[in-house]
Formats: structure tokens, sequence, C-alpha cells
């Protein structure tokens, strides 16, 4: 098979996977976070196999086709807005050399998603009150549980790579 279909079949692969994780958010919606994580693992794995340009392509496509087929927005939402494009904003900023620039960027990052988030799920984050002390306990919860996040993200990421990359990249 030639690197092109391979690429292709994989890229589409990996996004009807991101999609039917996304859809089971309908049926289970207690998980609805932990599995919207879940299918930007996909993602994940076509950045790691395939390349960052595939794997825009499959965020992409989860993305539009999680907005069509799945009953619940909320969970294709989250993945737009933040889970579905952090692997391949990961990938770039971890390509920096200077830790402390890359957590400055990834919290940047999350912090930005965060704030769209604020305005567009506000009874979602955790039900809230609206005002300062509401806010501050959002931002602070969100950017702690987004450090533990981060790292156990790398962690999945890095047992992807050394162990199960090798069988579906084609190396």
């Amino acid at each position: 098979m030639n690197k092109k279909t391979r690429d292709l079949t994989l890229s589409a692969l990996l996004s009807a996977f991101s999609v039917v994780v996304l859809y089971v958010t309908s049926f289970w919606p207690t998980g609805q976070y932990g599995f919207v994580a879940i299918a930007s693992l996909f993602v994940a794995a076509a950045v790691i196999d395939i390349g960052m340009v595939n794997g825009i392509y499959v965020f992409v496509v989860s993305s539009v086709l999680g907005m069509l087929i799945v009953p619940d927005k909320a969970s294709p939402l989250l993945f737009i807005l933040f889970f579905g494009y952090y692997p391949i904003v990961k990938s770039l900023i971890e390509k920096i050399g200077n830790v402390f620039l890359q957590w400055i960027l990834k919290l940047l990052v999350f912090n930005a998603a965060l704030t769209v988030m604020w305005f567009l799920f506000r009874e979602m984050l955790l039900g809230f009150s609206e005002g300062i002390p509401g806010i501050l306990i959002v931002y602070i919860l969100g950017n702690v549980i987004f450090v533990v996040y981060d790292y156990g993200y790398s962690k999945v990421i890095r047992f992807y790579a050394e162990r199960v990359s090798r069988y579906t990249s084609g190396r």
C-alpha cells in the first residue's frame, strides 16, 4: 500500500474512532470530560504516526462529524474548543526546549480556552455562581486539573509512542 493511501486510511479510521467515542457521551453523560479527552487521543495518535497535517485533518473531520452526528452538542463543542486541538498544540509547544516557557504557553492556551468555555458553558462549569469568587474557583481548580491532565496525557502519549505506534505506523 502506498504511503498516501495508508495515511488517508489511518486518518479516516482515527477520525471514526474519535467520533464514536464522542457519540458515547450521549449515553454516558457523567463521563463527558473523560470521553472527550479519550477522543482527543486519536488526534494525538495521528500526530505521532502520520504527522501534524494529518493530525489536523483528524481534528477537523472529527469536529465536523461530531457536530453533525452526536445528538448532545456539548461534547463535540468541548472537543472543538479544547480537547481536540490540544494534542496538536501540545506537540508544537513541546518542541520548544525551555520547560518553563512550555508551561507558560500551555497554561495560556488552556486559560484562553477556559475563558471561551466560561462564556459558552457557564452553568456547566461546576455550577458556580457568577461573580469574582465563582470565577476564581473555576480558574484555580481548572488550572490545577489541567496540570494533572497534561501530565497524565504526556504519560499516555509516551506509552503510545513507545509501545503501540510501531505497530500502526508501518515502521
